[in-house]
């Protein structure tokens, strides 16, 4: 079976500007995070990526949208948000419905994320294995946490 990766969409793959308002689709400048393009082109070859957002507007096709834009949908497979799941992120059945859905193994499942509240300790609490795309975070990193500090350290 091939690891599953769930990526968080904002700030994790693709830039949330502060200052946009809205659906990301709708944006009139989206942008993916350095490095998001390279790391998704290595790692469709022998892992399954889904998005696990806490996205509370957008619907997964609307999402999917926003990454069409970028040139990242290629690489993914699904699209996990509030609005197909009826759960939001960060409550303890978010992840556990996503397992549930595409029938993956816990312990080949990673979660990537950027927020320590919202992406690590939900995959702790989960049994996931988390990694930490920590960036100007001065907060301690729980036991077990992978940290990375840019996309390409997943890559090697």
């Amino acid at each position: 079976m091939k690891p599953v990766y769930l990526f968080d969409w904002g700030d994790t793959l693709m830039v949330d500007f502060p200052t946009e308002q809205g659906k990301m689709c709708e944006w009139e400048t989206v942008q993916a995070v350095d490095g998001a393009y390279e790391l998704l082109s290595q790692l469709t070859g022998h892992a399954v990526i889904y998005i696990a957002t806490g996205a509370a507007e957008s619907s997964a096709s609307e999402i999917e949208q926003a990454f069409a834009r970028v040139g990242l949908s290629q690489f993914i497979t699904g699209y996990f948000c509030q609005a197909n799941l009826g759960i939001a992120k960060g409550e303890p059945e978010f992840l556990a419905a996503i397992l549930a859905k595409i029938n993956a193994d816990k312990s080949s499942t990673y979660m990537v994320g950027d927020s320590l509240t919202k992406d690590v300790m939900p995959a702790l609490n989960a049994g996931i294995q988390p990694i930490w795309y920590r960036r100007n975070s001065s907060e301690l990193v729980p036991s077990g946490v992978r940290v990375i500090s840019s996309l390409s350290e997943l890559s090697s």
